[in-house]
């Protein structure tokens, strides 16, 4: 049935977008560098104004890192839509940005008494969250992420969508936002409940 849909409204010229959103979470002594290469990748971003080119520069050079960090891949998940108003994606896009903005669960300990020396804890944990609107299909965005050769497929795709000129909006959360913070089991339980073991 959604099939029929979709040619009818591809007949009438309307024009589809994909929006979805992909949570991975990495584990393990070695990921805290990570927290470098996706504040790095960030920086651009922030003093660009939210230009599109940047942040799909700032995508690739994440979604690569993250390729890279394969052996470190914990869990994943998935969500997203298809839709024919460019309106309705753009609220919807917008739905999935506040919702992962209101994930970041982490915490940074300080010493509780002065005599204490101060440490900061070295995270074992990472979630990025990657928020994606695209024009026409993306069949490697548009199926079940939860295991690693549908996941390693759908970063590449976003990679892809940038060099094609087919995103219209991105967004790249991460938690712990900084070295320093840490993102603790039961927070990711309790902030990321829809992760899948990969």
């Amino acid at each position: 049935m959604r099939l029929m849909r979709d040619r009818f409204k591809k007949m009438m010229g309307r024009s589809r977008f994909v929006v979805s959103r992909i949570f991975l979470h990495l584990a393990g002594n070695d990921v805290a560098p990570l927290l470098g290469v996706l504040n790095q990748g960030i920086r651009p971003v922030l003093d660009s104004d939210g230009d599109l080119e940047t942040l799909g520069e700032a995508l690739v050079e994440i979604t690569e890192s993250l390729l890279r960090y394969d052996d470190y891949w914990k869990s994943a998940a998935n969500e997203g839509d298809v839709v024919w108003d460019e309106g309705e994606a753009g609220d919807y896009w917008t739905e999935l940005f506040t919702d992962s903005a209101a994930r970041y669960g982490s915490e940074v300990r300080l010493a509780d008494s002065p005599e204490e020396t101060l440490s900061l804890p070295v995270t074992r944990n990472v979630v990025v969250m990657i928020t994606l609107a695209a024009e026409g299909e993306v069949p490697e965005l548009e199926t079940d992420l939860s295991n690693v050769y549908a996941l390693q497929a759908g970063l590449k795709a976003a990679i892809a969508l940038h060099y094609q000129k087919r995103l219209r909006g991105i967004q790249i959360h991460f938690s712990p936002a900084a070295i320093g913070e840490e993102l603790t089991e039961d927070q990711i339980l309790e902030y990321f409940p829809e992760l899948i073991p990969l």
